[in-house]
């Protein structure tokens, strides 16, 4: 690396390497097809990484070199999978802080597996442009786990004051960390709203579903976005806006692997399906469905 480059990227100096327009710089980092990392709420792309993913893209991405992977489940945090993870006696441990960066840490080796809800606003669909965008030509699969029920927690009986989510704009709600797929949602839902993000007073940022929602359940904020799992389980209002998939990205040669079978077979029993049958909004009837199978 010359002097004058640095280590990272700015969106403006992203887009004219790329000859795009700042604005699908941001929807390329919202939708986890670039390499990004957050910094003060400005977004960052460390230099190495975009030549490399460049490189893939350009080449046709040959065959991705095998790498060591620990035995870590990375991404979202997923409160069914998470019961699954220690139930199952599968001995992976956890490294859950979003979405975003579960997929950047997952392309450097960091783990196994990793959970993830990437809502893809151009398509309508989840999870499949953004592993298509960065993993096309490695040894990886996309398996489904759950269909969620997601939508705004409120307090109880308030429901009816927040049926628009125009009725966000000036109210105390929670965010989540910028690598969080519900973040990155909301902010979607925000502007199909026609709001800003100036609009809203944010709350201090919660790090996991179950923060988030103690904070409305205190009275600390007004609303956030979450499970109608999460709301009924602390007796919260919700008001639904929408169903999500979340899906598991694996790597294939750990998927044949003693921990994720152990976890996979788990997943199948009676043990599970109880289980699963007990979080609201939850549909586990199509989970092992395979919706990206790279090279």
């Amino acid at each position: 690396m010359s002097q004058q480059e640095t280590e990272y990227l700015t969106t403006r100096e992203l887009a004219e390497m790329l000859r795009i327009k700042e604005r699908k710089v941001y929807d390329l980092a919202a939708s986890g097809q670039v390499p990004c990392s957050r910094a003060m709420g400005k977004l960052l792309f460390p230099r190495r990484e975009i030549e490399a993913w460049l490189a893939r893209e350009s080449s046709g991405g040959g065959q991705a070199k095998a790498m060591h992977r620990p035995a870590v489940f990375l991404g979202s945090y997923e409160p069914l999978l998470e019961w699954a993870l220690r139930e199952s006696g599968c001995g992976l441990a956890t490294l859950l802080d979003g979405s975003l960066d579960g997929l950047d840490r997952f392309a450097r080796g960091e783990g196994v597996a990793s959970g993830l809800h990437v809502f893809d606003a151009a398509t309508g669909t989840w999870n499949v442009p953004a592993i298509e965008a960065r993993f096309t030509n490695a040894p990886v699969a996309l398996v489904e786990f759950a269909w969620r029920e997601r939508g705004l927690i409120v307090a109880p009986g308030r429901e009816a004051a927040f049926a628009d989510l125009k009725a966000l704009k000036g109210r105390r709600v929670v965010p989540r960390q910028g690598g969080a797929g519900s973040q990155v949602l909301l902010l979607q839902l925000i502007e199909q709203a026609g709001l800003e993000a100036r609009d809203i007073d944010w709350m201090d940022t919660a790090r996991t579903e179950s923060d988030a929602a103690l904070a409305v359940l205190e009275g600390r904020a007004d609303a956030t976005l979450g499970l109608r799992a999460m709301a009924e389980q602390l007796r919260l209002g919700f008001v639904p806006l929408l169903r999500e998939r979340y899906d598991l990205l694996v790597d294939r040669a750990a998927w044949f692997d003693p921990p994720l079978q152990r976890l996979l077979d788990f997943c199948r029993s009676a043990t599970f399906e109880t289980r699963a049958s007990t979080f609201a909004g939850y549909d586990v009837r199509t989970l092992g469905t395979v919706h990206f199978n790279g090279a």
